[in-house]
């Protein structure tokens, strides 16, 4: 058999149905996907033009960031330790009125950067200038799932709303055969949006086929706005609206009633769990036992660098893991095999590749990590998947397979030049730093 990359020597965490591991395996990938997978000693009739030795480390599937804001990474440290509102309409508006299209390329090429380095092969991102995001991901040869951020008032971009509603049809049409980069219909929040303005966003996101995704219940300053302007929590106004369906994919979701759980299992809403960037802006704990007890699909996201302030999931996954475990006081809530395949399989299911990614299995997308697990701090390892939520970081992945490609070998990233994307956001930091009355 033929294959373009084989991956032998390491333990195989499939994270299939079966939860199948396989302590000496190997992984074979042929164009875009995974043409066969088994024991490390059953390889031999493989004829690969690349070998790569995971030296007993673990393959695995790629890491999935369901929510973030890629260009924030402009913004990374400009306005911390405030309140959400505060951050959002004293700073982060303001700073984002100064974008352009070349600064929000940059930020994203960045951020792709920082989050092939620590093991993230796909990311849904929410912004400005998404075209730019589109881009970004496009050359650094990530997977992405992308959308114009639409709100009530103009847009840095586009201006006002109806020309946000072309640009995001423009995207689609540009972007329907992309073989990595998808695009989504994305309003802000439904404190930032009309009704008339989630139904036309659902009407073009049926019509295209294409995921929703949206802001939800994410503290309760908002959802006393929505009480008071609607009479109901966001997630009931949303059900109202005819908003929650299955391509939904709901960021945050921490202040949920026991009726909007049952409305976001009943719709088969994706909800995406962001614990850091929640801690940090001190918005909640959202009920994640909760949602996973009634159903709900729950991925895992790291939201923008300006809240968190790092693309890591395996920090995401850490934190994931332990809060909920501090909020229950019960140490067996969210155990290390949940939260993984939250960041794996239900990240995938979310960003609507379920059934092509987030599992090693052939006739899968070949979206890949090797970790190397010969360090001080991953000596010894009894359980592999827990290794991976407690112990593992980012900086532990060695290598990263995207689409079949080898993006990332022995840390060096292959499709662009990680040192001048550096660059460009320190040059733009002084700019945005002068701005915002920063020193």
């Amino acid at each position: 058999m033929k294959a373009d990359i084989l991956i032998k020597n390491g333990i195989v965490l499939t994270m299939d149905a079966t939860g199948r591991i396989m302590d000496k395996g190997a992984v074979a990938v042929k164009g875009h996907t995974i043409a066969w997978l088994g024991n490390d000693e059953d390889c031999g009739h493989i004829q690969a033009e690349k070998v790569l030795d995971a030296r007993g480390g673990i393959i695995m599937p790629g890491l999935v960031n369901a929510h973030t804001h890629a260009s924030m990474t402009c913004f990374r440290g400009l306005a911390d330790d405030l309140p959400l509102m505060t951050w959002l309409n004293d700073h982060i508006f303001p700073a984002e009125a100064r974008l352009t299209e070349d600064m929000v390329y940059k930020g994203a090429l960045l951020a792709c950067a920082e989050m092939i380095l620590s093991g993230s092969t796909s990311f849904c991102d929410m912004y400005l200038f998404e075209r730019a995001v589109a881009r970004a991901a496009d050359d650094s040869g990530m997977r992405a799932v992308v959308g114009e951020v639409l709100y009530d008032f103009d847009s840095p971009n586009y201006g006002p709303l109806e020309q946000g509603f072309a640009y995001t049809r423009d995207l689609l049409e540009e972007y329907k055969n992309h073989p990595r980069v998808r695009i989504a219909v994305e309003p802000h929040s439904p404190y930032l949006c009309a009704p008339d303005l989630l139904v036309k966003a659902r009407e073009m996101a049926d019509a295209w086929n294409a995921p929703l995704v949206i802001h939800a219940s994410e503290s309760q300053n908002e959802v006393a706005q929505i009480q008071e302007k609607y009479g109901c929590t966001p997630i009931e106004h949303l059900h109202k609206t005819g908003f929650l369906c299955s391509r939904l994919m709901a960021d945050h979701c921490v202040v949920l009633t026991e009726k909007d759980i049952s409305l976001l299992a009943e719709n088969q809403v994706k909800a995406v769990h962001n614990p850091e960037s929640n801690m940090k802006l001190a918005s909640g704990i959202a009920p994640v036992p909760a949602l996973l007890g009634a159903g709900v699909c729950v991925a895992l996201g790291t939201d923008g660098c300006a809240s968190n302030n790092n693309l890591d999931m395996f920090g995401e996954m850490d934190s994931a893991a332990k809060i909920h475990k501090a909020v229950t006081l019960d140490p067996t809530v969210m155990d290390a095999k949940t939260v993984l395949t939250m960041a794996t399989k239900n990240g995938a299911i979310a960003l609507g590749l379920e059934n092509q990614a987030g599992t090693l299995e052939v006739g899968r997308l070949a979206d890949i990590i090797i970790v190397d697990t010969h360090k001080p701090h991953l000596t010894p390892m009894y359980h592999p998947m827990s290794h991976m939520v407690y112990a593992a970081r980012g900086s532990d992945v060695c290598h990263s397979i995207i689409h079949g490609r080898l993006v990332m070998e022995n840390r060096q990233i292959l499709t662009f030049d990680v040192e001048q994307a550096m660059a460009h956001v320190r040059e733009l930091a002084w700019s945005i730093g002068k701005g915002s009355g920063s020193t």
